[in-house]
């Protein structure tokens, strides 16, 4: 995630060009918000499990990074709001999304996240969907965050987000610190209740090279563009596009 800001930070420095990168995860990882307070997570578990912890430049809760496609957009704002650029990007996800063969959703409302984020079960960034956010049956699949640098003219999105592929994501009630085992329980079934995942969805293993594929080419579409693609490679776990 540090190399995905930095390519928004080119970006600002008139340096670098829009990308989409998307990458899978080894290890697994747990990823905080922006803002988030880390005392939330308990390191000395995730360590024992082998669970790495990094901190997101975008901000929301945290995320076990596992059984997921990741996405990363860096692009100028080109004078769109943050909804219009959620919306537009979405909707290119959506595209791909249906194209692998899953019938998918944007959430139109918006939750109260200063009254949400209050709540012991807002600990997961999947805990709650955003509007413009995919879901599936009303479960969210997707789950982004946003952040911008610069200003006016100038101004550079940096968008990413998880692409659910496995249940694997349920795992995180376990590396949270919380008052009593009930409270995990809970969190652990408020998470499956408000989640979908591709690999439940289509009753297969998710293969994410069509899957990246699919993403890719429904960006394309959708915005009228053509990729320059650098490289399709494994690098310390990361697939890069």
């Amino acid at each position: 995630m540090e190399k995905d800001e930095s390519l928004a930070l080119d970006l600002l420095r008139g340096g670098g060009e829009s990308v989409l990168r998307l990458y899978t995860w080894s290890p697994w990882s747990v990823s905080l918000g922006r803002h988030q307070v880390e005392g939330e997570i308990d390191r000395e578990r995730c360590l024992a499990d082998g669970i790495e912890i990094v901190r997101r430049p975008t901000g929301g809760r945290a995320i076990l990074h596992a059984e997921e496609l990741t996405y990363c957009v860096a692009m100028m704002a080109n004078g769109q709001s943050v909804l219009q650029v959620y919306n537009a990007i979405g909707v290119a996800l959506l595209r791909g999304l249906r194209a692998y063969g899953v019938h998918v959703s944007l959430e139109k409302s918006q939750p109260n996240f200063g009254t949400l984020y209050r709540q012991t079960s807002s600990a997961s960034c999947f805990s709650s969907s955003a509007r413009y956010e995919i879901v599936l049956d009303k479960r969210k699949l997707v789950g982004s965050a946003q952040r911008r640098y610069g200003s006016g003219e100038g101004t550079v999105v940096l968008q990413h987000g998880s692409i659910l592929c496995g249940s694997a994501h349920l795992r995180l009630a376990e590396y949270l610190r919380l008052p009593d085992e009930g409270t995990r329980q809970a969190i652990r079934e408020n998470l499956k209740s408000r989640t979908a995942n591709l690999g439940d969805v289509m009753g297969n293993r998710v293969d994410f090279d069509l899957l990246s594929r699919c993403v890719k080419e429904g960006f394309e579409r959708e915005w009228g563009i053509t990729f320059q693609e650098h490289s399709l490679v494994m690098e310390h776990g990361a697939v890069n596009a």
